[in-house]
């Protein structure tokens, strides 16, 4: 009976040493979190017109981003032959981003005081980097390629700094041939994951890293010239590329950089101007703090945050493309370690700036989640519409087309609706018809003997523009 009931009590100290271990903790809050603020989007998530290749595992339609972008790797994924529905997919995807985000926030903080409450914070923070979630609607496309980042995060933790070198090429490679700056997450967790910072260990992982970027873009490269007969990854013609050729053209591309960052800048700040400037302002006053606290650790992260920034000012100047909002999300990653890092150092001090510190830090937190939970709330007009369309879709048994631009419509504006197959994709989704799109050209949708197939045309009805069928 003493034996029985030794057990007994012991079992809640048990559960609460669980509750109170330094992995556990942040990983389920982090993962409670994230199916949280996705709750408008998990059960009929939204996905990007040029997304649905990979939930039909249509690799024949995603070909041409091999050439024109480099995705190799997401090309094998379009191969699998198995689909799954697309709320699993959403739903692996954000699980998969929550754990990359626990991963590298107990790997920054794990030699450091209060780590569970602040590792908690940080990862939080990195769940709802606003570029994460414009990216996230690309969820069927980028399962492997953040499958990889979530396996090399997890790994950091537990093996040695040689193998966490020596792991960092294969995975930028193949992390490059999934998106172009996903290596730049790598090299956020690899800097995280530092437990013994010095100017040499500072400088074999820039080399390091620098030689893995290199041999990604040239393994990309000597793909494109096997397959397509090409060196190099062509510009696809709607980017409208301005390309430097020399000093001038390199110049003329300037504005382009300036408007690349402008645009990260709105999106990360909810296209709140005051925003923008308190995140700059809080960049700032950390990185004081940390320098002044911690300096090896501030260079580490501000080497970080320099290298992704030139390499996408370089790319923008060579190419003369903009990069999206959605490509700087190691930015955020590294500017949320800093601020985090700030605030735990003026905690350990006890003073009013260590309080202020944590209040900047928890308002960022607590508005970001909020704002991410009503940006994933912004799809569900346009959802509920398909999903209304595609049931009178279904009781039609002739062909149909697609005839007019449907990006007027209300629900299509507020779902950020980018192209018109995006209709067709979706209901194709839905019931399983091919509808194609023949906007200023529906002849072409007719058949050869003059049957022309039923129109799907945008009208104005109590004098908001709809659907209708002619």
């Amino acid at each position: 009976m003493t034996h029985l009931a030794d057990g007994a009590l012991s079992a809640p100290a048990t559960w609460q040493s669980v509750l109170r271990h330094p992995i556990i903790t942040p990983v389920m809050l982090t993962v409670l979190a994230v199916l949280a603020i996705s709750a408008p989007n998990l059960i009929d998530p939204m996905i990007r017109f040029d997304d649905f290749p990979a939930l039909f595992g249509d690799a024949k339609s995603y070909w041409h981003k091999t050439k024109d972008e480099g995705r190799w790797l997401n090309y094998l994924w379009h191969l699998r032959g198995v689909t799954t529905p697309a709320w699993l997919n959403f739903a692996l995807y954000q699980v998969l981003w929550a754990l990359f985000a626990a991963f590298l926030a107990i790997a920054a903080l794990r030699d450091t005081s209060n780590r569970i409450w602040f590792t908690t914070v940080l990862a939080l923070l990195v769940l709802v980097a606003p570029s994460a979630t414009v990216i996230s609607l690309w969820f069927n496309t980028l399962l492997p390629g953040l499958a990889l980042l979530t396996l090399y995060a997890g790994l950091v933790l537990a093996v040695s700094r040689r193998l966490t070198l020596v792991l960092l090429v294969p995975f930028t490679v193949l992390g490059f041939m999934a998106y172009t700056t996903y290596p730049l997450l790598l090299l956020a967790i690899a800097i995280a994951g530092t437990r013994d910072r010095s100017l040499r260990d500072l400088i074999t992982l820039v080399v390091v890293f620098a030689a893995s970027f290199a041999l990604a873009v040239l393994c990309a490269y000597g793909l494109n010239l096997l397959v397509h007969g090409i060196f190099g990854v062509p510009v696809a013609e709607w980017r409208n590329a301005t390309p430097a050729h020399d000093w001038e053209s390199l110049l003329a591309n300037l504005p382009l950089v300036a408007q690349a960052f402008g645009d990260f800048l709105s999106r990360s700040s909810f296209d709140f101007i005051p925003m923008a400037f308190f995140h700059l302002g809080l960049l700032i006053l950390s990185t004081f703090v940390v320098l002044r606290r911690a300096p090896m650790e501030a260079l580490y992260l501000h080497m970080g945050l320099v290298m992704g920034l030139a390499l996408v000012v370089v790319q923008i100047l060579k190419v003369g493309v903009i990069t999206p909002p959605r490509a700087f999300i190691f930015a955020w990653v590294f500017y949320v370690l800093l601020i985090t890092r700030a605030a735990q150092v003026l905690t350990g001090e006890r003073g009013i700036a260590g309080r202020m510190a944590r209040n900047a830090v928890l308002l960022i937190l607590g508005s970001y989640l909020l704002q991410t939970f009503l940006q994933y709330a912004v799809y569900r007009d346009w959802q509920r519409d398909t999903r209304a369309l595609a049931d009178v879709v279904r009781t039609i048994d002739e062909p149909m087309a697609i005839a007019d631009d449907i990006r007027i419509l209300p629900s299509a504006q507020a779902a950020f609706i980018q192209d018109t197959r995006g209709l067709s994709f979706r209901l194709q989704q839905l019931t399983g018809k091919i509808i194609p799109v023949c906007i200023g050209d529906q002849v072409a949708c007719c058949s050869a003997d003059g049957t022309c197939p039923t129109l799907l045309r945008v009208a104005e009805q109590d004098g908001v523009p709809r659907i209708v069928l002619e």
